[in-house]
């Protein structure tokens, strides 16, 4: 795989997403229909998937695309492939929050290597770079050029008083539980795969997520926190978070800096 490449087309791909999304987002209304898992999807979703679809298979024709949209991928697999989610945090989309991203990654051997997360509405991007390491990027977001990048890095966390960020729209009991073992300073909510760019970033040290998730909904985030030097591990025996399981399911997980002191679930 060419890294530069790869870097410079999802990054695009995923403005061009964004820009597409908004306008819809900044319509009077929009159509909001139900999946067969009872998750709604939206003209926005299918616009952005079917842009980032074409673009990625145009550019990189022999590698396996993933998408969540697209019911006839799930089915697929192999060892290094992309996957999307066109629009991550629908639910925030529907409600007008803005805590919604474009999710795009690149997977080798079970481990997402690459990524871009884009929040539109939040005007906040972040990617892995050609090498690997993550940054964000500031500016005018334009297309073919590269705006102000700065190298983002996880926290030092100081584990007496942690900052933990958490689902806005899938909190629940058995995630406070998991938080109360932890000397928490700040705890906060956000949307979408945001929450891993914000361990990334060091805005907080621990993401614990007790529920259902896809491997579309974390592999962009979770390529950024590893550029990052982050983790994740999955929530019961903290194992590396693998990908390109059968059905693209994942486990509950940890995403971290390492310097926090893990508890057990």
């Amino acid at each position: 795989m060419d890294y530069d490449k790869l870097t410079t087309i999802m990054r695009r791909l995923s403005l061009e997403a964004g820009d597409k999304i908004m306008e819809i987002y900044n319509s009077d209304d929009f159509e909001v229909k139900t999946k067969s898992d009872e998750s709604p999807v939206t003209e926005a979703d299918e616009a952005a998937d079917a842009l980032i679809s074409a673009g990625l298979r145009a550019a990189f024709p022999d590698v396996l695309l993933v998408t969540e949209e697209q019911a006839d991928s799930h089915s697929e697999n192999a060892d290094t492939f992309l996957i999307v989610d066109p629009l991550d945090g629908t639910k925030e989309f529907v409600h007008r929050r803005g805590d919604f991203t474009v999710n795009i990654a690149y997977v080798e051997n079970g481990v997402p290597t690459r990524g871009v997360v884009y929040a539109p509405a939040k005007q906040r991007m972040f990617f892995t770079m050609g090498d690997g390491s993550a940054v964000e990027e500031t500016g005018a977001f334009a297309k073919d050029t590269m705006g102000t990048i700065t190298p983002i890095k996880v926290s030092d966390a100081d584990n007496a008083a942690l900052l933990v960020v958490a689902s806005k729209s899938h909190r629940d009991q058995a995630t406070d539980d998991y938080i109360n073992k932890y000397a928490v300073a700040d705890s906060k909510s956000a949307g979408s795969s945001l929450k891993f760019c914000l361990v990334a970033t060091g805005e907080a040290d621990i993401y614990p997520r007790v529920g259902r998730t896809m491997e579309w909904d974390t592999a962009a985030g979770h390529a950024v926190l590893n550029g990052a030097g982050g983790k994740v591990v999955r929530f019961d025996d903290h194992t590396p978070l693998l990908y390109g399981k059968q059905g693209y399911a994942n486990s509950f997980f940890i995403a971290y800096s390492p310097s926090v002191e893990l508890k057990k679930a």
